[in-house]
């Protein structure tokens, strides 16, 4: 009979440790959600910081082309949703599928197409480096699309958005 126990102990320790693992993991794992949010916190103020105050426009990095103040103050917008939708892919809330649909939808403007011409390659380098391996694939997913989008014709212009006002 003790030996049975004994067994039985050992199984019931065994289940206890690896609940502890679990445990321990699952932590790790909003630890680290938890840092990439407030990460994302602290570079979307910088980047509102900037969209209100045209002066500290010119504190981030120049860009790839030539562009008027208004112009980067819509990329760096654009930049704001493109970073939202890759941290509900990442996290899981955002399928593959309605990623893809987001971004056809997306890349018909001439706005979404400029911020990937002079983004992309920085989702490129920094996807290229990260552990992360749905980051990669959200960059991938970016550029099939984008791809496709350009192949497709011209986007519509920003002036073309919305009809005037009566």
């Amino acid at each position: 009979v003790s030996q049975t126990y004994g067994a039985l102990s050992v199984l019931f320790s065994a289940a206890a440790l690896a609940g502890v693992a679990a445990s321990l993991w699952y932590q790790a794992r909003q630890t680290q959600i938890a840092q990439e949010a407030a990460r994302r916190d602290a570079h979307r103020e910088l980047i509102i910081l900037a969209l209100g105050d045209p002066s500290l426009l010119a504190c981030w990095e120049p860009p790839q082309t030539p562009m008027t103040a208004t112009r980067r103050k819509q990329i760096l917008f654009t930049n704001l949703i493109v970073t939202n939708w890759e941290s509900d892919f990442r996290l899981g809330n955002l399928g593959e599928a309605a990623l893809r649909d987001m971004f056809d939808g997306h890349f018909q403007g001439e706005i979404a197409r400029a911020h990937w011409v002079t983004g992309g390659p920085g989702w490129r380098v920094s996807a290229e480096f990260s552990a992360d391996p749905k980051r990669r694939q959200f960059v991938e997913i970016a550029d099939e699309r984008y791809s496709r989008a350009v192949a497709d014709g011209s986007p519509v212009a920003a002036a073309e958005y919305f009809e005037p006002a009566p």
